[in-house]
C-alpha cells in the first residue's frame, strides 16, 4: 500500500454524530436515512409497456398481504380484540420466568412435546400478474382522500403535532384516521420517524389528565414500536425477556401486561423455540419412570406477524425444494458430462445442482464466474434458466458474464440465460412471467448477491418456484446482511440442510488480497505497485471531506486513469461532518455547481432513488418539469413526483456500504472520520473496500480502530427462526 502525501488543511472541529449504521433505519422526510440496499424496483424500460418502479413495489407488497391472509385463515381464530389472553397463551408469559430461574416451565404450557410441523404444504400459487399493456393504471389502493387528510392535520395540529405528518397518518389509519387518533392517540407511533417520547407529547395534548404512562394504549404501541425497531436492525422477532427489558427502560410500568395486550390484540405473535442442550443428558435419555426426561429449556420470542408469517413460509417453501427430486431435465449421464468439461468447484456445482433442488454457492466476485457457468450449462440441456439480483446495478454486473442484456428471456434466441431484478421477477416486469398455476415459468433459478436477500423477498421466491426446480443461492457470506428482516443466506448456511460449495477461486491483485484477508480478521499490509491501494491519513472529519473531494476531482482521475463519473465515495452513516449529506454537498460544489432549481438537484446531480424502503436505485437527474424530477436510474427513466422528490431522492456522490451493495465501481475512496469508530465492523469493511475494482484510496481517521474492528468485531447478530422452522422438516447434511 502506499500514502500519498497532501498538504495539510485547517483543523475544523465538528462533532460526528454517525453512530453504527442500522439497517433500514428510517428518518422523517428531507432528514431521513434511506434504506441502504440496491435492492430493485424492478421497472421495465419503456413507461408504456412495463410496470413502473412504485407499481410494482405496491404489487409485491399486495401479494404479500394476500399470502399472509391465507396463512392467517389456516391457523386457529385470533383471540377477540381487548380480551384477556388464556390457555396457552395466558401461561406463556408467566412461564418464561420459570424457564428463566432454572424451575420447570408450566406443564400446561411446556408439558408436551411440541407437535412435528407438518410437511410443506402445496403452495397456493398467487394469480398470474396482469400483462404488461393493462399496467398504466395505477397499482394499489388511491392515496387518501383530501377531507381525510385535512381533518387529520386538524388533530395533528391540536396535540401539537407537525402536520406534515397528515398525509403519511392518513394513508396508514385509513378513513376515518381523525377519530381514531382521538381515540388512541398512540396511534401516531405507528407514523415513520416518530418517537415515543414524541407520540407521548401528543397524548397529552389530547387526553389531558387521562394521558398516564400505565395507559394500556401505550404500552401496545410502545411494543409494537420496538418490534418495529427490531426489524429494522434485522431481528424478525425479540425474546421476551430482552423486550421486557427495554419496555421498562421506555418507561411502561407493567411490561408484562403490555405485551400480553399486544398479544391478546393481535398485534405481535408468540413463539417458543427449543434450545440445545449443554448438560449430559442425551437426546431421547429416558427418567427412572421409564417417562421423557425434564422439558427442554425453550426461549420466548415475540414477533410481528408480517416477519413471522413470512419466516415460515420461507422455510415450508425451501423444505418443499430440500425435500422434493428436482425435475429430470436432461440425462445423468449429460450432466456428468458438462460437469467433466467444467473446473474446480464450478464442475462440484454442476454435479450438486443435477442432483438438489436447493444448493448455496459461497465466495468473493471472482466466483460469479462458477454460477454463470453453471446457467449456461443448463440452458445448453434445455432447462429454462434464469438469473436475479436484489439490484439493478447486480443485475447488469452478472448479465456481463453471462453475455446476455439484462432481462432478456432465452425463449428469444440469445447465446446465455438472462439476469432480472428480484423484485421485476416476482412482478413480472421482468423475467419469464408465470405459468397457469401461477409459478414462475421457468425450471432453474440462481439468485447472486444472495446474502442482501430478507425474509419477505426470500418467501416470496420460494414460494415461487414451481414444483421441481432447482434454487441456487450464491453470494459473498462476508458482506454486510440484508437491509430487511433476517438473515437468510447466513442462516441457511448454519443450518445445513441442502449441499454447500465453496469457490476455490480466489479474487486477483492487491485489492482482491487485501479483501480476503479482511475477510478471515486480518488487515495485512499489501504490495500495490500500480496504486490500486492508496492511504490517506487525515486528522478531522474537515480534513476528511477535502481530501475526498482532491481525490475524486482530481488525483484518481489523473495518476489512476479513473475519471470521476467512475469513482464511488463509501461512508459510515448520512449525518455528521462527514457523512453522506456533507460529502455530497462538497462534492456537487466541485463537480456539478449549480442553484438546484428543483429540490436542491440539477441536471446531471448524481443521485439516488428510494421508491420504497430498502430499495435504491443509483442514478442521474436528467431534467425536471411539471411531472416532477426525470431520472436515469440503470440505463431506465424513471419520473419522481414532485411531492416525492424529498423523501425519496438524495445526492448520490457519496453512499453508505449498505447503499452501495450489489455494486462495483472501477475506483472507490471510503471516509473513515476519527467520529465513526462505532460504525465500524468487520462485514462494513470488508463490504465498502470490496466495492473497487481497480483502486481504492482510504481516507485514514480512525488510527487503530481499523485494524481491531477488523480483527474483534464481527457482524451484529439477529434474532431468527428460519434454523429452527427448518430442522424438523429436512434432514442436516453433512
Amino acid at each position: 500500500m502506499s500514502t500519498e502525501p497532501e498538504p495539510a488543511t485547517e483543523d475544523t472541529a465538528h462533532t460526528v454524530d454517525t453512530g453504527p449504521e442500522t439497517p433500514g433505519t428510517a428518518e422523517p422526510a428531507g432528514t431521513a436515512s434511506e434504506a441502504r440496499s440496491d435492492e430493485p424496483a424492478g421497472d421495465g424500460g419503456e413507461a408504456a409497456a412495463q410496470v413502473s418502479e412504485v407499481e410494482a413495489e405496491l404489487a409485491a407488497q399486495r401479494i404479500e398481504r394476500e399470502r399472509i391472509e391465507r396463512r392467517k385463515a389456516e391457523k386457529q381464530g385470533p383471540i377477540d380484540a381487548g380480551g384477556k389472553l388464556s390457555g396457552s397463551a395466558a401461561d406463556l408469559l408467566a412461564a418464561v420466568r420459570a424457564v428463566e430461574s432454572g424451575e420447570k416451565p408450566a406443564a400446561t404450557v411446556f408439558g408436551a412435546p411440541e407437535p412435528a410441523r407438518r410437511p410443506a404444504p402445496e403452495p397456493v400459487r398467487p394469480p398470474r400478474p396482469a400483462p404488461a399493456e393493462h399496467s398504466a393504471e395505477p397499482a394499489g389502493p388511491a392515496g387518501p382522500a383530501p377531507e381525510t387528510v385535512q381533518s387529520v392535520r386538524r388533530v395533528l395540529a391540536e396535540g401539537g403535532a407537525p402536520e406534515g405528518l397528515a398525509p403519511q397518518t392518513a394513508a396508514l389509519l385509513g378513513e376515518g384516521a381523525q377519530d381514531a387518533l382521538r381515540e388512541d392517540p398512540w396511534l401516531l407511533l405507528r407514523v415513520a420517524g416518530v418517537r415515543p417520547e414524541q407520540a407521548d407529547g401528543f397524548a397529552r395534548a389530547l387526553l389531558g389528565a387521562e394521558c398516564g404512562p400505565d395507559d394500556e394504549r401505550r404500552g401496545r404501541a410502545v411494543t409494537v414500536w420496538l418490534l418495529e425497531q427490531a426489524a429494522l436492525s434485522g431481528h424478525t422477532a425479540l425474546e421476551l425477556p430482552r423486550l421486557t427489558a427495554t419496555l421498562a427502560q421506555r418507561g411502561v410500568p407493567d411490561p408484562d401486561a403490555a405485551v400480553q395486550s399486544t398479544l391478546a390484540e393481535g398485534e405481535a405473535l408468540a413463539f417458543q423455540d427449543a434450545l440445545e442442550e449443554t448438560g449430559a443428558r442425551r437426546e431421547g435419555e429416558q427418567d427412572e419412570e421409564g417417562e421423557e426426561g425434564e422439558e427442554r429449556p425453550v426461549r420466548v420470542l415475540i414477533g410481528l406477524e408480517r416477519y413471522a408469517l413470512a419466516e415460515e413460509s420461507l422455510a415450508d417453501g425451501l423444505a418443499r425444494l430440500v425435500n422434493s427430486a428436482p425435475k429430470q431435465d436432461g440425462s445423468a449421464a449429460d450432466w456428468e458430462q458438462a460437469a467433466a468439461s467444467a473446473q474446480g468447484s464450478a464442475a462440484e456445482l454442476i454435479r450438486a445442482v443435477a442432483g438438489h433442488g436447493l444448493v448455496l454457492h459461497t465466495g468473493g466476485e471472482a466466483s460469479l464466474a462458477e454460477p454463470a457457468a453453471l446457467l449456461r450449462t443448463a440452458h445448453a440441456l434445455g432447462l429454462r434458466a434464469w438469473a436475479a439480483a436484489p439490484g439493478p446495478l447486480g443485475r447488469d454486473r452478472f448479465a456481463a458474464l453471462l453475455g446476455a442484456a439484462p432481462g432478456e428471456p432465452p425463449s428469444s434466441g440469445p447465446k446465455a440465460p438472462a439476469a432480472v431484478t428480484v423484485t421485476g421477477l416476482l412482478t413480472g416486469a421482468e423475467g419469464p412471467g408465470r405459468d397457469a398455476d401461477g409459478a414462475l415459468d421457468l425450471d432453474l433459478l440462481v439468485v447472486v448477491d444472495a446474502p442482501q436477500l430478507d425474509v419477505e423477498a426470500g418467501a416470496l421466491l420460494a414460494e415461487s418456484l414451481p414444483d421441481g426446480a432447482r434454487l441456487v443461492l450464491a453470494g459473498d457470506p462476508a458482506v454486510l446482511w440484508s437491509v430487511g428482516p433476517g438473515r437468510v443466506f447466513a442462516d441457511l448456511l448454519a443450518a445445513r440442510v441442502c449441499p454447500q460449495i465453496a469457490s476455490r477461486r480466489p479474487d486477483p491483485g492487491p485489492l482482491g488480497e487485501l479483501v480476503s484477508g479482511i475477510g478471515i480478521g486480518e488487515l495485512s499490509q499489501v504490495e500495490a505497485p500500480g496504486k490500486e491501494v492508496v492511504i490517506v491519513p487525515v486528522r478531522d472529519a474537515g480534513e476528511a471531506v477535502h481530501r475526498t473531494v482532491q481525490l475524486v476531482a482530481d488525483s484518481v482521475p489523473r495518476a489512476i486513469g479513473v475519471p470521476a463519473e467512475e469513482t464511488q465515495v463509501i461512508t459510515p452513516g448520512h449525518g455528521g461532518a462527514a457523512g453522506t449529506r456533507v460529502l455530497n454537498a462538497a462534492l456537487k460544489e466541485r463537480l456539478n455547481p449549480g442553484p438546484g432549481r428543483f429540490g436542491g438537484f440539477d441536471p446531471g446531480d448524481r443521485v439516488v432513488h428510494t421508491p420504497a424502503p430498502g430499495r435504491v436505485l443509483p442514478g442521474r437527474v436528467v431534467t425536471a418539469d411539471a411531472e416532477g424530477l426525470h431520472l436515469s436510474c440503470a440505463g431506465e427513466t424513471v419520473i419522481v413526483p414532485r411531492d416525492r422528490v424529498e423523501g425519496s431522492v438524495r445526492h448520490g456522490w457519496a453512499l453508505t456500504a449498505h447503499q452501495a451493495l450489489g455494486a462495483r465501481w472501477p475506483a472507490a475512496v471510503v471516509v473513515l472520520p476519527g467520529d465513526a469508530v462505532q460504525a465500524l465492523s468487520r462485514p462494513w469493511i470488508y463490504t465498502a473496500f470490496g466495492r473497487a475494482a481497480r483502486h481504492l484510496s482510504v481516507v485514514h481517521g480512525v488510527e487503530q480502530a481499523l485494524p481491531r474492528a477488523v480483527a474483534e468485531i464481527p457482524a451484529k447478530p439477529r434474532t431468527t427462526r428460519l434454523p429452527r422452522l427448518l430442522a424438523p422438516q429436512t434432514p442436516t447434511t453433512d
